[in-house]
């Protein structure tokens, strides 16, 4: 059996390989973020989502930390942290699998069948329960909002800081300089 750290460089290059922009945190591969795309035929086709990955020590045989970085509606990603609540990452881990599997399957399958019965995100799980039409009206609103492929490194706090800038209080346009000459 191959030593932990061969296993984690060559999980990391098949990732690489599959067409993931992986961005590295630092020289070394246990921590780094992953461009993931909503799966298609699903409310979150379109969006982009910067995804943080932090590989333990004992990968392969732990599993990976996952979390999104930029904002999801979702009743089992918490909203404010982008912890991923998904059984096969959490509990289920097994060494067979490998991050790949994390981006092509499991990520895709949490995204595309919500388990509101076992929520990080109360309001989410609720909201799907009582009313899947507005549900799905504000995961559409979240993913315009905070998962364009322009926004998929940006945080939530400064994308609202960004558009708290960009409002008409705040217009440089020409017309609002000219005024009325001194006397």
């Amino acid at each position: 059996m191959s030593s932990p750290s061969k296993r984690r460089e060559m999980d990391l290059m098949k990732l690489m390989i599959s067409d993931y922009k992986v961005e590295m945190v630092n020289d070394g591969m246990q921590e780094f973020f992953v461009d993931f795309h909503g799966p298609n035929e699903s409310l979150y086709q379109g969006g982009v989502w910067r995804v943080r990955v932090e590989l333990p020590d004992a990968y392969p045989y732990k599993s990976p930390s996952i979390g999104f970085i930029n904002k999801i509606y979702h009743p089992n990603v918490d909203e404010m942290s982008g912890s991923v609540c998904l059984d096969v990452i959490n509990q289920t881990w097994s060494p067979m699998f490998d991050l790949v599997n994390v981006f092509e399957v499991f990520l895709p399958q949490l995204l595309l069948y919500p388990n509101p019965s076992d929520p990080l995100n109360g309001e989410a799980a609720a909201l799907m329960m009582r009313d899947r039409p507005a549900y799905e009206q504000k995961v559409k609103e979240y993913c315009q909002k905070y998962a364009t492929p322009e926004d998929e490194g940006t945080s939530s706090e400064e994308k609202s800081s960004e558009e708290e800038l960009s409002e008409d209080e705040y217009d440089s346009s020409d017309e609002q300089v000219v005024g009325k000459p001194d006397p």
